[in-house]
C-alpha cells in the first residue's frame, strides 16, 4: 500500500481491525515492552498507545507482528517487487511472460528520489528528553530507539548513489552521554555505515548522520534489507512504497527524509567513542557495555501529529522475525544466482539468526565415485561464509540436495534427522579458528572474536537414529538427567555455576559404549536438560547461542590427524553457560504483575493477551 505517512498506516490498520488503540496510560519504561512481547506471542494486533507516561507523543508497536499483517501493509507492491527480483535473475522472462510482469513498469516509474525543499518532518523541533525513552529490559543502559533508519553518505562520494540507510542501535540517554546533546550509535564493523565511518577517519572530518524514526513502513523495511553495497535502500523503499521517496535537500546539509515522523540530525567525530549499552539483544541475552561512536546532536525535528514506532528485541521469536521472513520471500529466489550451487539457506531465527545457518547445496564433483564425500559442498560453504551477514554464522550445516530432493530446509527436525543420519564426524567437521564473530555474541574468546565450524554431510544413510534413552548409560560424577531433544540428539545435564567439570571425563566414560551410542551421533551438555528438551526452539537456542565451536566441541574417541580434528564416536557440544557469557534476559516481576492487571477482565488488554 502506498502510504504517505505512519499516521495513514495506523488509520488503515485500525479501519481493517488490525490495530487496537490503548487509551490507558502506559509506561515506556519496561511496561510497553512487556505488553508488546505478549501481544506478539499471542499473534495479536498492532497497538497504538495513545497516552505515554512522561511523553506527549503516542507510540505504536507490532506493526509487523504477523506475516499476514506484514503482507497486508505491502499488499499493492509485494508481488511487483518479487517480479522485479525475478527479472533481475532472468530478464528474458519479460518477453516470454509479458502479462505476468505487467506491474513492473509502474514499479519502475515510482523508483526515484524526489528532491524537495521542505517536508512535514521539519515542521517542528524538540529535544531528546521529550522523546519516548523506550526501555525494554531491566538492565538496559537507557532508552533506545528500536526502529531507527540511520542515513549516511560516503564522504568521498556524497549523494544518494553512495548513501546507506541502515537499522543500527541508537541509545538516547544513560551512561556518560551528555543529556540532550549526545546519543550512542552501535553498528558492526562490516556494515556500510562502517565504510563511511572509515572514510571520514581517513579524511579527518566528522561524519554527518540523520536518524529517521517513523514514516511509511516501506522505509522501515528498506532499512533492514541486506542489499549489496551500492544498491540504494531509498530506491527499494520507493519500489515497496509505490511512490518516490521525498528527500529534503539543502546546501551543506545531509538530506532528510521528508515523510518521517522524527529526525535526529548531527555528526559523529570518528575519533570519539563512549560506552554504549547494556541492551537486551536478539540472541536472548544482554549485549554488554562497549566503546562505540557518539553522535553530537544538532537538531531533533518532528512532524505535526508524530507517532513513535517501536519494537522489542529479545530471545526469538520476536517481531523482527517477520522482517527475516519477508526478506526471504523477496530475495530468496536470487540466492542461487549469487551463490551457484546453493539451493536454499535458512538463518535459524530460534537460534538468534546469526549463530546457526542451515544450507542445501549440490554435490556434483566426482559423480562416478562409489562413496560420495562432501567436496562441492565445502566450496559452497566457503562462498556462503563470504557473504555479508552470512559471514557472522558460527555453525554452518550443509547437505546435498541429491540425497533427498524433497527436503524442506525450514523443517528443523527433518533437516537434522537427514544430516545426523549421514554425517561422519571423522571427516565432516571443518573449523575456522580465531576469526571474527558477531559483536553481540559473547560465547567467543573475546569481543568480536570466536570461531566457526562447517559441518557438511553427503551420501547414503549411515545409521538409524535413537528415539529412546540408552540403557545403563555410564555417566561420571557431575553428569545426570539424560533426555532426548530430537532423534539422534542426546542431552546430558551438568548443572554448575561455572563449567569446572570439564567434558573430558564424560567423553572418557562414554568411550567403552561407542557402539551403544551409535544411534546418538550428537550429545549436548546443558545446564538444564528438562528445559532444553521441552521444545525444539529451546534446544536450538541453548545449543547454538551458548557454545563457541573451537572451544566447546569435543568428541568420544577424538583425534587430530594432519591438523584435522574429528572423533570416532559421538560429537559432544558443551552448551552450558560459561562465566564469560552475557546474562540472559529476565523480565521484571513487578512489571509482569502490572501487565497481568491490564490483561484481566475489564482491562484494556483483556482478550488480546
Amino acid at each position: 500500500m502506498g502510504y504517505r505517512s505512519l499516521a495513514e498506516t495506523v488509520l488503515d490498520l485500525e479501519q481493517h481491525r488490525r490495530l487496537v488503540r490503548i487509551d490507558t496510560e502506559i509506561d515506556p519504561h519496561l511496561e510497553a515492552a512487556e505488553i508488546q512481547r505478549r501481544v506478539y506471542l499471542a499473534g495479536g494486533p498492532a497497538l497504538l498507545f495513545a497516552r505515554v507516561k512522561g511523553c506527549r507523543f503516542p507510540m505504536v508497536s507490532n506493526l509487523f507482528g504477523t506475516m499476514n499483517r506484514t503482507r497486508f501493509l505491502f499488499r499493492d507492491s509485494l508481488e511487483a517487487v518479487r517480479h522485479l527480483v525475478e527479472l533481475k535473475i532472468d530478464p528474458g522472462q519479460l518477453a516470454r511472460q509479458p502479462w505476468r510482469y505487467r506491474d513492473v513498469p509502474q514499479t519502475l516509474w515510482s523508483m526515484w528520489i524526489r528532491r524537495v525543499r521542505r517536508g512535514p518532518v521539519i515542521e517542528n523541533e524538540t529535544t531528546l528528553d521529550q522523546l519516548p525513552r523506550m526501555t525494554s529490559w531491566p538492565n538496559d543502559g537507557g532508552g533506545f530507539i528500536t526502529l531507527p533508519q540511520v542515513y549516511t553518505e560516503h564522504p568521498d562520494h556524497p549523494g544518494f548513489k553512495n548513501s546507506n540507510l541502515g537499522m543500527y542501535r541508537v541509545q538516547l540517554n544513560g551512561n556518560d552521554y551528555t543529556p540532550n546533546q549526545e546519543v550512542g550509535l552501535h553498528y558492526q564493523i562490516h556494515r556500510s555505515i562502517g565504510v563511511h565511518h572509515a572514510a571520514a577517519v581517513q579524511r579527518g572530518e566528522k561524519l554527518r548522520v540523520n536518524i529517521f524514526v517513523g514514516g511509511p513502513p516501506a522505509m522501515t523495511l528498506a532499512a533492514v534489507m541486506p542489499l549489496p553495497e551500492g544498491l540504494s535502500e531509498l530506491l527499494f523503499g520507493a519500489a515497496l512504497g509505490r511512490r518516490p521517496v521525498r528527500m529534503i535537500c539543502r546546501d551543506n546539509q545531509l538530506p532528510i527524509y521528508a515523510d518521517a515522523d522524527f529526525c535526529i540530525s548531527g555528526t559523529i567525530d570518528p575519533r570519539q567513542t563512549k560506552l554504549e549499552g547494556p541492551f537486551g539483544d536478539h540472541l536472548g541475552y544482554y549485549s554488554l557495555r562497549h566503546e562505540f561512536p557518539v553522535m553530537q546532536v544538532d537538531h531533533v525535528y518532528h512532524r505535526t501529529g508524530a507517532i513513535w514506532p517501536f519494537t522489542v528485541v529479545g530471545r526469538p521469536p520476536q517481531e523482527d522475525t517477520s522482517f527475516g521472513e519477508i526478506i526471504h520471500e523477496i530475495t530468496g529466489p536470487i540466492i542461487p544466482t549469487i551463490l551457484p550451487g546453493v539451493k536454499a539457506i535458512h538463518a535459524v531465527d530460534a537460534a538468534g539468526v546469526h549463530p546457526l545457518l542451515l544450507a542445501i547445496g549440490s554435490e556434483r564433483y566426482v559423480p562416478y565415485a562409489t562413496r560420495r564425500t562432501p567436496q562441492e559442498l565445502l566450496t559452497t560453504a566457503n562462498a556462503i561464509l563470504g557473504q555479508g551477514q552470512l559471514s557472522l554464522a558460527k555453525y554452518l550445516f550443509i547437505v546435498a540436495q541429491e540425497d533427498q530432493p524433497e527436503l524442506d530446509i525450514h523443517d528443523i527436525p527433518a533437516y537434522f534427522r537427514h544430516l545426523l543420519e549421514r554425517v561422519d564426524w571423522q571427516n565432516d567437521l571443518h573449523f575456522q579458528t580465531r576469526t571474527t564473530m558477531d559483536t553481540l555474541d559473547y560465547s567467543g574468546s573475546g569481543f568480536n572474536q570466536g570461531s566457526k565450524v562447517v559441518i557438511a554431510a553427503a551420501g547414503p544413510k549411515r545409521r538409524d537414529l535413537g528415539t529412546e534413552l540408552p540403557a545403563r548409560l555410564p555417566l561420571p560424577d557431575g553428569f545426570r538427567n539424560p533426555r532426548i531433544a530430537l532423534p539422534g540428539v542426546l542431552l546430558i545435564e551438568s548443572r554448575t555455576a561455572s563449567p569446572a567439570i570439564g567434558i573430558a571425563p564424560l567423553c572418557s566414560a562414554l568411550a567403552p559404549v561407542t557402539e551403544t551410542l551409535a544411534a546418538f551421533p550428537l550429545i549436548v551438555v546443558v545446564d538444564d536438560s528438562e528445559f532444553t528438551s521441552r521444545t525444539v526452539n529451546n534446544w536450538l537456542w541453548v545449543t547454538f547461542t551458548r557454545s563457541n565451536p573451537a572451544a566447546d566441541l569435543s568428541g568420544v574417541e577424538s583425534f587430530t590427524h594432519d591438523k584435522h580434528w574429528g572423533c570416532k564416536g559421538s560429537l559432544v557440544i558443551d552448551a552450558r553457560i560459561k562465566p564469560h557469557h552475557a546474562p540472559p534476559l529476565i523480565e521484571d516481576p513487578a512489571v509482569t504483575r502490572r501487565v497481568d492487571q491490564l490483561a484481566a477482565p475489564g482491562g484494556p488488554l483483556h482478550g488480546i493477551i
